[in-house]
């Protein structure tokens, strides 16, 4: 089983105004409501790929309820820990330009911290946990690496998408993948790049220090696979972008949805690259028929 952890999820308002003007009454074209977090977001594009997850995480209040309803919509297994206080609520304004507020975040009881390792302490050694994502601002420092403790002890393996000091420590413990973009790797290393030649030392650093895959994404530039075996590049696909949301969580579903069937790290960095690339296209997450379609204009090539 694969297991999604959301620490911190969301309804993401989408809001569409044209020609949106600052201190004026401006009207909506469009809107729309979905579950917003990046693990919720790997489990849809999982369900999509026919593949089974779990879905856990902290929940809260009418917005909680809403997330619920429509992954029993979508028919996605979700073990989600109730909490006193809403989940909370993204904007995303889309006009000439686009602009995000993020909301808060509840506030995390001691009991409900609990809760939640309880729901994760039933992994195996047969499951891999994908955590990814915020976390609520009490959680304390280090939260993330508490729970895949827990998780890898029960000898499940674990794939981690965050950045900054969360990353790097979570190093040690031999992330099955991490997946950073190269904007959050040279933060990360404190570093700039201006080829992709300069990006691969660190991408290679980051498998000395522990990941066992490390994808980095480049946007216009496609994405870099780093394994034990070499070094590999994709294509970039063209259609027009329709979205930034979702995409780089569309990649690890789509690498992972694979890989823990097939083993093949190769194979399974296509089928993220056509996952990711069906979202960006998507006015959501990606639809299989699109993931279909591009998986075979996929080029992957070994330049290392």
């Amino acid at each position: 089983m694969i297991y999604t952890v959301t620490l911190n999820p969301s309804i993401d308002y989408i809001v569409h105004v044209d020609d949106f003007q600052v201190d004026q009454l401006n009207r909506m074209t469009k809107d729309l409501k979905l579950p917003g977090g990046k693990g919720l977001n790997v489990s849809r594009i999982l369900k999509r790929l026919e593949v089974p997850s779990t879905a856990v995480g902290f929940l809260g209040g009418f917005t909680g309820d809403f997330i619920n309803g429509w992954l029993k919509a979508e028919q996605i297994k979700a073990e989600f820990t109730p909490i006193q206080e809403d989940t909370r609520i993204n904007i995303k304004l889309k006009s000439t330009t686009e602009t995000e507020i993020n909301g808060l975040g509840p506030t995390i009881q001691p009991d409900e911290i609990e809760g939640l390792k309880k729901v994760l302490s039933a992994v195996s050694h047969k499951d891999i946990v994908v955590f990814s994502g915020s976390k609520p601002a009490n959680l304390p420092e280090g939260f993330y690496n508490e729970l895949i403790a827990l998780v890898t002890q029960k000898g499940a393996e674990f794939i981690i998408d965050t950045t900054g000091k969360d990353l790097l420590k979570a190093l040690e413990q031999k992330p099955l993948l991490v997946k950073p973009n190269n904007h959050e790797l040279a933060e990360l290393y404190q570093t700039t790049f201006d080829s992709i030649e300069d990006i691969l030392p660190y991408g290679k650093k980051l498998l000395e220090d522990g990941a066992q895959h490390v994808i980095i994404s480049m946007a216009g530039d496609g994405a870099l696979l780093f394994t034990k075996n070499g070094v590999y590049q994709s294509n970039v696909l063209k259609r027009p972008v329709k979205n930034s949301v979702g995409a780089g969580d569309s990649m690890i579903a789509g690498f992972i949805g694979n890989y823990a069937q097939t083993k093949d790290s190769v194979t399974a960095f296509q089928w993220g690259v056509a996952c990711g690339s069906a979202t960006a296209f998507s006015d959501d997450l990606a639809a299989r028929e699109l993931i279909d379609t591009l998986l075979p204009e996929v080029v992957i090539t070994k330049i290392v």
